[in-house]
């Protein structure tokens, strides 16, 4: 449990050190299109997770290139725990619109408890985000692991 402490206490302090300035609001409206995609994650939420994704959206987790379905399915459909539980922290490093284009990089940490088995998993991930009438979705999202325990 200290490790844990200890290895969020650093986290923390890293980003703290990197932190962007105030953000105007189309930059706000980008990291929470982002928040709202990881909270459909961990509801199972698969309607809200479609929503937040362009319809071609391309994700890059471990080394493969998924799609929507991939992720509904691996997140979702395989996820049959009646315990799971997943939290998120996410700590942007830096957040750039231009025009109808945005991209975004940021610290995930998740806690996830799945099958009586809690574990903490910790991303760098950057996502593009395409303006889609007034709203904006996913368009990509590469997802480099750091910490997984």
């Amino acid at each position: 449990m200290k490790e844990i402490a200890l290895g969020l206490i650093a986290f923390f302090c890293t980003v703290l050190l990197q932190a962007q300035p105030p953000l105007n609001k189309s930059q706000q409206a980008v990291q929470q299109t982002v928040i709202k995609m990881f909270d459909a994650l961990s509801n199972r939420d698969s309607t809200n997770l479609k929503r937040y994704c362009a319809d071609d959206v391309a994700l890059y987790e471990y080394g493969s290139a998924w799609n929507i379905d991939t992720l509904i399915t691996k997140a979702i459909t395989l996820n049959t725990a009646t315990d799971f539980k997943r939290t998120n922290i996410i700590d942007f490093i830096k957040t750039t619109v231009n025009k109808n284009i945005a991209w975004a990089t940021y610290y995930l940490q998740s806690s996830i408890t799945s099958n009586g088995n809690q574990r903490l998993v910790q991303w760098m991930e950057t996502v593009v985000l395409v303006k889609d009438k007034k709203d904006w979705k996913i368009k990509v999202l590469h997802s480099s692991l750091i910490k997984r325990n």
